[in-house]
């Protein structure tokens, strides 16, 4: 259902995987969507496709990580499509390794991607959000978050997405903006597929093995995450805030 008011929606680290998937599932809502990655010329496909569907689209090129490039996307957004009402916090690396092995470039690198783009992010659109008296902050954790061996950086980044997703909700509720974080477990995505190949397996047996441990007894698809974003970023989702949704399968503590 379209909404009565067009909102719009930036997705960052919307040129593939699950990030584009939710901005087609935000454009199909009905939002105008600005899909934001680090290359713009990498979101042209994605905006192609929301348009040619009859959609509102802006490719974006931005480093999340980077403050004066965060402030130059979100004012083109403004310009161009109209003020963001919807954040979708999607950005992400791996740089997985054992702690010992692990490079301070390595830390950094995740934890600017995923802590400091989605704080920069956040910032640059909660003013928009506060003067429409709506607004929908949606953040990527993942069940990495609970620790997994290897990725001491991803999980810490993860976790801290969900702190950090609390705090907005109490900081912003009274204005009328939520702020919630999705943490899947493993989804079908170029990035899952590279981790298969640097661990010198096939994407098919990693799945394989991965199925077996999920009660639902499949992988998630990036579809399976747009579905819960469309949810979170609807008007009938206005009274949940600070909530973490685990979408994996099956129970996580």
């Amino acid at each position: 259902m379209s909404n009565p008011i067009q909102r719009v929606a930036v997705v960052t680290g919307a040129a593939r995987g699950i990030g584009a998937a939710v901005a087609r599932r935000l454009a199909a809502d009905g939002m105008g969507v600005a899909v934001l990655d680090l290359h713009e010329a990498a979101c042209q496909t994605i905006v192609e496709e929301i348009v040619a569907a009859g959609g509102r689209a802006l490719a974006v090129g931005a480093d999340v990580s980077d403050e004066a490039a965060v402030t130059r996307g979100v004012e083109r957004v403004v310009t161009e499509l109209g003020a963001p009402s919807v954040l979708v916090n999607n950005a992400g690396v791996i740089r997985d390794n054992l702690l010992f092995k692990m490079t301070v470039e390595d830390w950094d690198a995740v934890m600017n991607v995923h802590l400091r783009g989605a704080f920069l992010c956040t910032r640059a659109v909660q003013r928009h959000m506060i003067d429409q008296g709506w607004g929908r902050v949606i953040s990527l954790s993942s069940t990495s978050a609970l620790g997994n061996r290897g990725q001491a950086n991803y999980a810490a980044a993860k976790a801290g997405v969900q702190g950090f997703t609390k705090t907005l909700a109490l900081e912003l509720g009274k204005f009328g903006v939520t702020a919630n974080a999705i943490a899947p477990g493993f989804i079908e995505t170029e990035m899952t597929a590279e981790t298969a190949e640097r661990m010198g397996i096939s994407f098919e047996k990693m799945k394989e093995l991965v199925t077996a441990q999920i009660p639902v007894a499949r992988t998630g698809k990036p579809d399976d995450i747009a579905h819960a974003v469309s949810f979170l970023a609807s008007e009938g989702a206005g009274f949940i805030s600070g909530q973490v949704l685990y979408i994996a399968g099956g129970p996580r503590n």
